[in-house]
């Protein structure tokens, strides 16, 4: 497999455009399929990294990029993927995070009407003054902007992603997205969405994300991605705990049993990847900067997590994870959960933290990707878990998942050369004059007192 930064120029062939590209889970995703990116991300150090794994990048805000320079993304383009941040939206079962739904829906159909941009823009504001409400409109605006634009086509599949809140904006999408009317003049769309828990998919934590998947009319009806694994439940863990002898909290390498209303017959699906399968097989290559060897005793790795959050209400109720059991969701706090090996660590208060290269191996990149800039925690969190990502997009684009053999070649990243990540760095964000600011400190040498 070639190298993301081997072709004559970065951006050559790419067919797929990441908003809100973070440091590149759908791009390390589309990667691994055979499909070339290229991503718009505003935050420099999840630039860095995008540069140094030679991924194809713009260091910019989406609305800037689409509203002058939108001739700068290549016509090849017919792929449209990202995740809008979604803090807006993370108050969703509250009255105000309803209010909120419902008056971007609003906002949604009035785009697809057909009235003043500049006029919604001041709604927005005026509605709400955390500018993140508006970018999740941005993935509708830059579909009716290509439509509208001559010399572009409209995309062919859309992969939109976000927490479990955003559904209900994803169903509005889709419904504009079948109708045709307006702005879309009459191009029509496939468009179903879903909530997929991560774990079902192989990998190793639990985690539910919003899903939409779009297609052009003609290129086939849209079925969700088919689960790989079983669903992770907690119902088994007292029962497996008293039959092996200790406490239902206390840490045991032993695999809890699956609870589910439906309970899927044996054999049907293997369980979820645990936390010690996916660092252990990470740690195997003599280049990994995975060293698992800390948490194992024995020939066996064996540790339990405690979360960084409280739970049924009491912050000081912390859970536990234990090293057989998929992760808790990963955040951008990942570098605060504490790792103990046994409750006596626990008692004494010698607990160990998880390394970036171990965070993003919860999240299924490979135990390689050169994760660079500042704020990696954060960068690690806040990124779609690119086995997922594999799995949805191989859905998308091809209505099949991903082989076997890519996904065992997704574990592995290619080594970009030191001339490749400086060309992209200098096409991504070149002297920093359009760059958010202040992105790109302009520092000026002092004035000389001299005579």
């Amino acid at each position: 497999m070639e190298s993301p930064g081997e072709p004559a120029h970065p951006f050559h062939g790419v067919r797929a455009l990441d908003l809100f590209a973070g440091p590149g889970g759908l791009d390390v995703a589309a990667h691994f399929l055979g499909l070339r990116s290229l991503g718009i991300e505003w935050d420099r150090n999840a630039c860095e990294t995008r540069y140094a794994a030679g991924l194809p990048t713009i260091h910019a805000d989406v609305s800037v990029m689409r509203e002058s320079r939108f001739d700068e993304i290549p016509t090849s383009v017919d792929v449209l993927m990202g995740g809008p941040p979604c803090q807006s939206f993370s108050i969703a079962g509250s009255g105000a995070g309803r209010r909120t739904l419902n008056k971007v829906r609003e906002f949604m159909h009035r785009l697809v009407k057909g009235d003043d941009e500049a006029e919604i823009d001041r709604d927005l504001r005026s509605f709400d003054e955390d500018p993140r409400t508006a970018l999740v409109l941005e993935p509708l605006r830059w579909l009716l902007k290509a439509i509208e634009t001559r010399g572009r086509d409209p995309y062919k599949v859309i992969v939109l992603e976000q927490v479990p809140s955003v559904l209900p904006l994803w169903q509005a999408y889709a419904e504009l997205l079948r109708s045709g009317e307006g702005r879309l003049q009459g191009v029509k769309y496939e468009a179903e969405c879903w909530m997929l828990k991560t774990e079902q998919f192989g990998v190793p934590q639990t985690r539910r994300r919003a899903v939409l998947v779009a297609r052009r009319v003609g290129l086939g009806a849209v079925s969700p991605p088919e689960p790989t694994h079983l669903p992770f439940a907690l119902h088994g863990r007292r029962n497996d705990a008293a039959r092996i002898g200790v406490a239902a909290d206390e840490p045991t390498d032993e695999p809890t049993a699956e609870s589910t209303d439906e309970p899927p017959t044996p054999g049907t699906k293997p369980s979820w990847v645990s936390m010690a399968d996916a660092l252990e097989a990470a740690s195997a290559p003599e280049d990994s900067p995975v060293d698992g060897s800390r948490f194992r005793t024995g020939d066996r790795m064996r540790f339990f997590v405690v979360s960084n959050y409280g739970s049924g209400g009491d912050p000081k109720n912390r859970g536990r994870r234990l090293s057989s059991e998929p992760a808790f969701t990963v955040t951008g706090k990942i570098s605060r959960n504490k790792v103990y090996r046994d409750d006596a660590e626990y008692r004494r208060g010698a607990s160990d933290r998880f390394t970036i290269p171990e965070a993003g191996v919860l999240q299924t990149f490979p135990y390689n990707f050169p994760w660079s800039g500042k704020d990696q925690a954060q960068q690690v969190g806040n990124a779609v878990p690119p086995r997922l990502g594999m799995h949805v997009l191989g859905t998308a684009l091809r209505g099949t998942p991903p082989t076997e053999e890519e996904l065992a070649a997704a574990t592995t990243w290619p080594t970009v050369s030191p001339a490749t990540v400086e060309e992209l760095r200098a096409l991504g964000c070149g002297d920093g004059s359009q760059c958010p600011p202040p992105s790109h400190k302009v520092v000026r040498p002092p004035r000389s007192t001299a005579p």
